[in-house]
């Protein structure tokens, strides 16, 4: 009898995504990621420019890690090897985008707690801190992507 659960040196595919820890993070990350999408949308801040950067890598990583995540779901990998490797690229790809955002949004947060309101603020803060902790989480997923893909 086949099993769906996949162990690190196998990619998983089907509810398989749902049982193996490194894939199991595609929902978290997808989670947080909308939540930084929101918060940084619920914010005006006058530089535009590193906000923007964020709403770029926020939107950017949700859609490709929901398309990446419906890949494994629907079993679209065929050669193993070459899509292991393609994930351990995505996710250090999202981790770089995502700690680059994560810089930028507080930095912007801390120049402007002047100027905002307290609820701007909060709102600023809690981005930062869901930024960072979706930066962790597409850490944990490239690490365990690495070890995956060095396993074939």
């Amino acid at each position: 009898m086949a099993s769906n659960t996949a162990t690190l040196g196998n990619l998983p595919s089907g509810l398989g995504i749902c049982t193996t820890f490194p894939d199991l993070l595609y929902f978290p990350e997808l989670l947080f990621g909308v939540l930084v999408w929101i918060l940084v949308a619920c914010t005006y801040v006058v530089p535009h420019n590193p906000q923007g950067w964020v709403m770029f890598v926020s939107v950017f990583c949700f859609v490709l890690t929901f398309i990446w995540m419906c890949v494994f779901a629907c079993g679209g990998h065929r050669n193993k090897s070459s899509w292991a490797a393609a994930d351990f690229v995505y996710h250090f790809i999202a981790t770089v985008f995502y700690l680059s955002a994560s810089v930028a949004l507080a930095k912007v947060t801390l120049d402007v707690k002047t100027n905002a309101t307290f609820q701007v603020y909060q709102l600023d803060i809690s981005a930062v801190v869901f930024s960072y902790v979706t930066t962790l989480l597409y850490f944990i997923h490239t690490i365990l992507s690495a070890y995956r893909w060095k396993s074939f």
